[in-house]
Parts: C-alpha cells; structure tokens; sequence
C-alpha cells in the first residue's frame, strides 16, 4: 500500500555548498493516517545571514543537534525509499538536491507539487506556496489542519510549509480528476512533474513581457547570450530548443 511522503527542508543557505538544517514532513497513508515530523539538525556549515532572514533559524538552535542522517525522517525515508511510495515536495530539484548531498539515493517516485501546478495553474500569477497559500485561499482550511496535527503553521518554516503543501496537493488531486478523468491521479502527477511547459511570455530580463518567439527572430544575440551565460530552467531550455528548431 503506497505512503505519500510531503517534505520540506530548511537550510544553511541556497548555494552549492549548503546543507539542511530543518526538515518537516507528514508521511500519508492510504487510509489517511498521517505520521508528522519537524526536526532540526546540526552541519558543519555556518548558516549565512540572509537564510537566517528567511526561515529564522539561528545556530544555537541546532548547536549540538544530530545530523540529517540522523534525523528519524532520514532513517524512515530509508525504509520507504521504493518504487511503491512517492516523495513529494513543491520545488522537488532543491529538496532532492539537498538530500543527494547528504547522500540520499532515491529509488521513489516523485511528484514535483510545483510543477504539477505550473500545469494545472497556469492563470496563476505565481506558483510559489506562500503564493497559492492566499490565492486559493488554503489559509481558511489551515488551521483547521493545523490543529489535527499540533502544527504551528509559520512561512519559510519547514512544517509549515508541508502542511500547506499537503492543502495544495490535495486540490491538485481534484484538478487531475477533473482534466484527466481516466489516469490515476497520482501516477498522472508524477507524469506531469516530468513534463516541460512552453513559455510564451519572458518574466524576466530586457524584454519582460515581450514574446519569446519575437525575440527569437529580433534579437538573436540576447538568446544566444542567454543560453550560454545564464543557468536556464528545463522549461526555458525547452522552450527555446523547440522556436530554435533544436
């Protein structure tokens, strides 16, 4: 019976030699029963200032804290770590990213909640959780939930965050239903995570706003520039390698 596992990590900062601090997680089973963890943990890394700006996290908090691998989440996603249950975070590529450093090896299915909602959201503004938090108006829902679980919701907070994600998978799940009524929901989710989108509009740069493909054709030099300097996404790749014709 597959286990449905919403994770959130906290960190040291956002760069390449980061590490976790704090990971928060609510393990779903098949009938609903729900195991939560919130744990902090310590690494030899310093937190930087402007991680500790966001989440809060300062270092007498995790002073003589285990480490990640320590964690009773770790050692429990070791045990889960299989193609029956699924890993399921909102940004999957950081969370993951974080995790392979601590050594993780994953053999689970995943459902990136961001990118399902780049899909199935797509008039929304933005896709980010706190975001989507007040635009679906999950907040009304939330403490609510909260309270079944003895959770204190905060923003940029590890827990906090995964129980706001497991309001926002749970109206995805009705969206997949209703757009893919003959898929399983979960397996068609994980699909999703998988697949690119099409930009048509830049959000970003000189040409914030302009179509892309028109810029393709009037200024080729930005494109190329783009490619070769900038760390792109896997939807502006796609984008651009399918108006190039790559």
């Amino acid at each position: 019976m597959a286990k449905y596992i919403l994770f959130d990590t906290e960190t040291t900062g956002n760069q390449e030699e980061d590490r976790i601090i704090q990971v928060g997680a609510m393990i779903v089973d098949a009938k609903g029963e729900v195991e939560v963890f919130d744990e902090l943990c310590s690494t030899v890394l310093p937190i930087k200032i402007e991680a500790m700006v966001v989440h809060g996290i300062t270092p007498n908090l995790i002073e003589g804290k285990g480490l990640f691998t320590e964690t009773n989440f770790y050692k429990t996603l070791q045990s889960l770590n299989n193609q029956e249950n699924y890993l399921i975070a909102h940004n999957m590529p950081f969370d993951m990213g974080m995790m392979e450093k601590e050594g993780f090896v994953s053999k689970i299915r995943t459902i990136d909640t961001l990118r399902v909602a780049k899909h199935l959201l797509s008039e929304q503004k933005s896709k980010a959780l706190q975001y989507l938090r007040y635009s679906l108006e999950m907040y009304k829902e939330e403490q609510t939930e909260a309270d079944k679980y003895n959770i204190t919701i905060k923003a940029h907070d590890a827990i906090g965050d995964v129980l706001v994600m497991k309001l926002l998978l749970s109206k995805l799940v009705a969206l997949t239903k209703e757009q893919f009524p003959d898929s399983n929901p979960m397996v068609k989710m994980e699909e999703l995570t998988k697949i690119p989108i099409f930009i048509e509009i830049f959000a970003f740069g000189k040409h914030k706003g302009k179509k892309i493909s028109e810029i393709c054709d009037s200024d080729i030099g930005y494109i190329n520039w783009m490619q070769k300097n900038m760390d792109l996404d896997v939807d502006m790749k796609y984008t651009l390698d399918t108006i190039m014709g790559h």
